[in-house]
């Protein structure tokens, strides 16, 4: 390993100017010495080096590198031999349920707690049937889910626990990542995300023997040269992300303040507009403020969530309906008896009132002042 290499895994070799954003400069050494290497992927020093700076910024056992954020997904159910139906819900990105469908398993919605916008526990149970196979939970805006409701659930039941974390990265709850909860996590490192590698994602599992398999199914199911163990699908990180997620890496914690400033600017700016609701912090959790969702009570505020959303964008600010339309409502899924409106109440809610106000950690003073002054229409 050169001295380049050994100094980022010290986390002492390119000290970034700017505490937000790596420089090009930076990045470019890092190709540089890619380039020199001729090795670009499969399994790299990068994407090695990566795997292990992660699994001890998270303090998680191990992680293994995907290309985007829905294959640890899918791979996850592939890996844990899941079938039949999972219990999930309607209210994440559609990739979340995408992944069954690839995997060729039944998705039964179950509707969500106000609470939070994740999976509500005290709904799972009436929704298991002798094809349940796992349950599939969401942390929501980096929210988390009752981890120990739903594994308490789960160890009546005989099921698995897939945690999609796309949100969730970095936050801890008492201390502790709730990436470690459940059989396994996996994350979304998109371009839209706190940490981001421009695309890519992870898997969180618990062992060596699992993390062995899951690295094998990634590459087309090699365990060596000429050895093919399981049909396994294309999905490695190359090693241009890997570095580029390296330097990112450097800079997370000060994003993180960063977006936490934005919110709680937000959250003075809208506290006595009529109409608008947010969630606050919860106590003991570590949140990583990726998202900053309101609720628009159109009979209070005298507009809609749509029209604030549209109203916005005249504005030129960018606003994000997440989630809407809900999962269960799009063609391949709201035939599905769990899919219907009157079932999922809660979720079908926050999709017709729910508004994502711009959220980034470069985000200025004026930037966060225009968004309020035109929410508030001042």
């Amino acid at each position: 390993m050169n001295e380049l290499l050994q100094k980022m895994m010290s986390r002492e070799s390119i000290k970034v100017t700017s505490p937000l954003m790596p420089r090009l400069e930076d990045f470019t050494e890092l190709l540089r010495d890619i380039w020199q290497r001729r090795w670009i992927t499969n399994n790299g020093e990068y994407h090695r080096l990566l795997e292990q700076a992660l699994a001890d910024y998270l303090k998680v056992p191990y992680v293994s590198l995907f290309t985007n954020g829905t294959l640890p997904l899918i791979t996850a159910l592939q890996a844990l031999h899941i079938t039949g139906e999972v219990i999930t819900t309607p209210y994440s990105f559609v990739a979340t349920t995408h992944a069954l469908w690839w995997n060729g398993i039944k998705p039964v919605f179950v509707d969500v707690d106000p609470a939070n916008g994740c999976l509500d526990p005290t709904k799972i149970e009436a929704a298991i049937t002798p094809k349940t196979t796992a349950i599939m939970p969401v942390h929501v805006y980096g929210n988390p889910c009752d981890t120990k409701a739903i594994q308490e659930i789960a160890d009546r039941h005989g099921l698995r626990v897939i945690y999609d974390a796309a949100h969730a990265f970095g936050v801890t709850v008492g201390g502790e990542s709730i990436l470690k909860a459940g059989d396994m996590s996996t994350l979304s490192f998109h371009a839209t995300k706190v940490f981001s590698t421009v695309e890519g994602g992870a898997m969180i599992m618990h062992d060596e023997t699992t993390k062995r398999h899951i690295d094998q199914l990634k590459n087309f199911g090699f365990a060596g040269e000429t050895e093919v163990v399981a049909p396994g699908i294309n999905s490695k990180m190359d090693e241009l992300r890997a570095a580029f997620g390296l330097l990112n890496l450097q800079q997370v914690d000060a994003a993180i303040a960063s977006r936490r400033c934005v919110a709680e600017a937000y959250r003075e700016g809208l506290k006595e507009t009529k109409g608008l609701t947010f969630w606050n912090d919860l106590s003991g959790v570590r949140h990583n403020y990726g998202y900053f969702p309101i609720f628009v009570n159109a009979a209070k505020y005298g507009m809609t969530r749509d029209e604030l959303y549209f109203h916005l964008r005249e504005q030129g600010i960018y606003g994000r309906r997440y989630f809407y339309p809900l999962i269960s409502t799009f063609s391949p899924y709201r035939d599905l008896e769990s899919a219907r409106p009157e079932n999922l109440p809660v979720a079908t809610r926050m999709a017709d009132e729910v508004i994502c106000l711009p959220m980034h950690h470069e985000l200025s003073e004026g930037d966060v002042q225009k968004v309020i002054d035109v929410v508030c229409r001042t």
